[in-house]
Formats: C-alpha cells, sequence, structure tokens
C-alpha cells in the first residue's frame, strides 16, 4: 500500500442527496442507508468530482494509505456499466452535448458551468 489522495465524507453533514455518486466514476461512492459512503477506497482516484457537487460540503480530501486504483477501478466499470446524467450549464443552459462543462460552486449550491460563460464568472 502507499499513500494516495482518497475522499473522505462527513456522515454529519451528508444528506444523502446522492450527488456525488455519479461524477465518481470508478464507483467508489455509494448510498448506503441515506448516506453516502466511500465503500471501496481502492476505487477513489481523488480526482474530487464529486466535491463539486455536493450541497452540503461533506466531501474533502485526505491522503491516506490504499490500495492500487488501476485495476480494481477498470472491474469496477466493467461490471456498472455507463452511468449517465446529463448536466446543463446554470446561465445559458447548454448541455454537455454540445459544450464542455465544469462543476462550479455559488452561493453554497453546487451548478454547472459551460466553458462558453466561464470568462464571464471570472472576469465579471
Amino acid at each position: 500500500m502507499r499513500k494516495r489522495q482518497i475522499v473522505h465524507i462527513d456522515e454529519a453533514l451528508c444528506n444523502g442527496c446522492g450527488a456525488c455518486v455519479v461524477p465518481c466514476a470508478e464507483g467508489a461512492i455509494s448510498l448506503v442507508n441515506g448516506k453516502a459512503r466511500v465503500l471501496r477506497e481502492e476505487l477513489c482516484d481523488g480526482a474530487g468530482f464529486c466535491l463539486a457537487v455536493c450541497p452540503t460540503g461533506a466531501l474533502s480530501i485526505e491522503e491516506r494509505e490504499a490500495s492500487d486504483l488501476a485495476h480494481a477501478a477498470e472491474e469496477q466499470m466493467a461490471v456498472r456499466g455507463r452511468v449517465y446524467i446529463p448536466q446543463i450549464c446554470h446561465l445559458c443552459g447548454a448541455g454537455e452535448d454540445s459544450r464542455v462543462l465544469l462543476p462550479c460552486r455559488k452561493d453554497g449550491a453546487s451548478l454547472w458551468v459551460c466553458t462558453r460563460c466561464l470568462p464571464a464568472l471570472i472576469h465579471g
């Protein structure tokens, strides 16, 4: 085992909405008894896409000992299959079929913004 970045979920802050499950391409996060949990740390790549969509801020990244990611993630994705929930830009309504979308947070909400609208957010 070696040290890697792994998602940590604060159970007290988790409201069980499940928004973090879909961005986890490797399938490390699942809902168990109404709360999000990292069930298999070896599947977590530490990328943190799940952090941006959590409405309560229950997710964080921490460094700790964990098994190798590569083989476990490939096996899990083959079993689970493709999971897809279309998202749209919160400013213009464009979908990811026509533009690249990035996760962002504003006023405590987890949102998506397209690359065309992003400069306006950055520069005002």
